[in-house]
């Protein structure tokens, strides 16, 4: 798996959707993110098929549960070929070594395995007022990435403007997963924490995750490559 890469957010709502999509890529063969409405609309079949057409897949479900119960489901996706999948960081240490536990195969092998932070949609505002959480949000992000560590998962997902203080804080062999990008001419859409490609490959994203500004696009595979081009450059 490349230490850098580009993953696109298949959020389509049916399996012929996200197929039809993937059909316009007749060169490459993008890493792809199955998110809960396409997962839970096409189930297991999509993730087996996406898989057999040679994508790489991130499994983007975030489990948030009690210990056992992430563990238990967490052996259930453990039979499926994903490459990446993930849990939410606020669900505790024991959560997260349970995951870690139920994800690991009988010869020892699993997916990554990372844990969302805070959500690229929720603002310092929203988590001081709405969850009553006291502590700046760049302060709870790098307090969960150092649990996801100590669980022993590989890395985080957090907003791009967050993933050079994890680095900080984890070491640059602690991946960071990064969300809400956007190319400088885009709108923000419902994200608040955002950035541009060039400037998440700056301050140090290993993977950014790219949904509408390339599955709504006039040319999907273009925008792509505009955003493969700006975060992969040398």
């Amino acid at each position: 798996m490349n230490a850098k890469d580009v993953i696109i957010a298949c959020d389509f709502s049916s399996k012929e959707a996200t197929l039809e999509f993937l059909d316009k890529f007749k060169e490459e063969k993008p890493f792809v993110k199955i998110g809960m409405e396409l997962y839970y609309a096409a189930g297991n079949d999509i993730v087996k098929e996406i898989k057999r057409r040679g994508h790489k897949i991130f499994l983007d479900l975030k489990l948030h549960d009690i210990p056992n119960t992430v563990k238990k489901a967490m052996r259930v996706l453990s039979e499926l070929d994903v490459d990446m999948t993930n849990v939410h960081a606020s669900g505790t240490i024991e959560m997260m070594r349970a995951a870690i536990e139920g994800l690991t195969r009988p010869d020892g092998t699993r997916p990554l395995l990372i844990a969302v932070t805070q959500l690229t949609s929720t603002s310092e505002e929203a988590m001081r007022n709405q969850l009553l959480i006291d502590a700046t949000i760049g302060d709870t992000i790098i307090k969960y990435a150092q649990n996801a560590k100590e669980a022993g998962l590989d890395g985080v997902v957090c907003s791009p403007l967050e993933a050079g203080i994890v680095k900080e804080a984890c070491g640059n062999d602690f991946m960071t997963v990064t969300p809400g990008i956007r190319f400088a001419d885009s709108g923000k859409d419902d994200q608040v924490r955002i950035t541009t490609p060039e400037r998440a490959r700056e301050i140090g994203s290993d993977y950014i995750v790219v949904g509408r500004p390339i599955t709504a696009a006039e040319d999907p595979v273009e925008a792509y490559r505009k955003c493969v081009k700006g975060f992969l450059a040398k």
